[in-house]
């Protein structure tokens, strides 16, 4: 009897301890993690939390209706973002207004140069959709002027004047942002010391190679940081200086004429 308890106990407790040891050979899915790795599938509640996304991708996020919902991207010099939003609507809701909202690295409100950043679903309306192209984002600018400076930019998401029986809807929302390059027609004679990137002005920390950078945002574009010193506005200067010096040679070979004119002697 008493080597049938004993061996009934450790069967037991091998029993117990494979289970776990079963569940983990199958780990579930990250919420906040997307097919790609680049994409969020969450968004933020407030400008501290926002999701980061690169350009080009599209960030997903389930929320309820009358949610605030907020992601981050990078934008840089010489280049005019894009954000587009959808919002897929339950399957029954009544009249609601939606609203994009874009903010740059100073969480300064940025109005949109084109698009339909404000839309109104009518009742039974399955998606709605927004957008908003925001001006050329500049090198540098005065401290008095609200233009659109180099590093992160924030977009909002909300539901304005939502009823009671909306509510705590589910919602399904996707964002997408991509950029123009403008070239040098948007140069200008200035740059920022830094991009105007969360915590590059609070806290830093130091790479392998000696140089700094921030730690509370990880994203940036692909090619880095422009460092504000060159764009295509040099070289159409120098086209033109060229053609201007070719203009002025052609000028003066047209209007030198073959020299002085010939002797004439007087009385001839």
């Amino acid at each position: 009897m008493r080597a049938t308890r004993v061996l009934s106990a450790t069967l037991l407790t091998l029993g117990l301890a494979a289970a776990p040891a079963a569940a983990d050979s199958s780990p579930s899915p990250s919420p906040s993690a997307s097919a790609d790795g680049k994409a969020p599938t969450q968004a933020g509640t407030s400008f501290r939390t926002a999701a980061e996304m690169e350009q080009g991708r599209t960030a997903t996020a389930s929320a309820s209706t009358g949610d605030y919902l907020y992601w981050s991207f990078p934008a840089d010099t010489g280049r005019r973002p894009t954000v587009k939003a959808t919002v897929k609507l339950p399957d029954t809701h009544t009249a609601q207004t939606w609203q994009l909202d874009v903010y740059d690295g100073l969480r300064r409100h940025q109005s949109c140069q084109y698009g339909a950043a404000t839309r109104t679903a009518g009742q039974g309306a399955s998606t709605v959709e927004l957008a908003c192209v925001l001006r050329t984002v500049r090198a540098w600018s005065e401290p008095w002027a609200n233009d659109p400076l180099p590093g992160t930019y924030y977009v909002r998401l909300t539901v304005l004047n939502l009823g009671s029986a909306d509510l705590g809807l589910p919602v399904r929302a996707e964002v997408r942002a991509d950029s123009k390059d403008i070239g040098g027609a948007a140069a200008v004679d200035g740059s920022l010391g830094k991009p105007l990137v969360p915590g590059i002005a609070v806290k830093s920390d130091t790479e392998k190679d000696g140089s700094k950078s921030a730690v509370l945002s990880a994203i940036e574009p692909d090619d880095g940081w422009s460092s504000h010193w060159w764009s295509s506005r040099w070289v159409w200067t120098a086209v033109g200086g060229a053609l201007a010096a070719l203009a002025g040679i052609g000028g003066h070979a047209l209007t030198r004429g073959r020299g002085r004119p010939p002797y004439v002697p007087p009385g001839a």
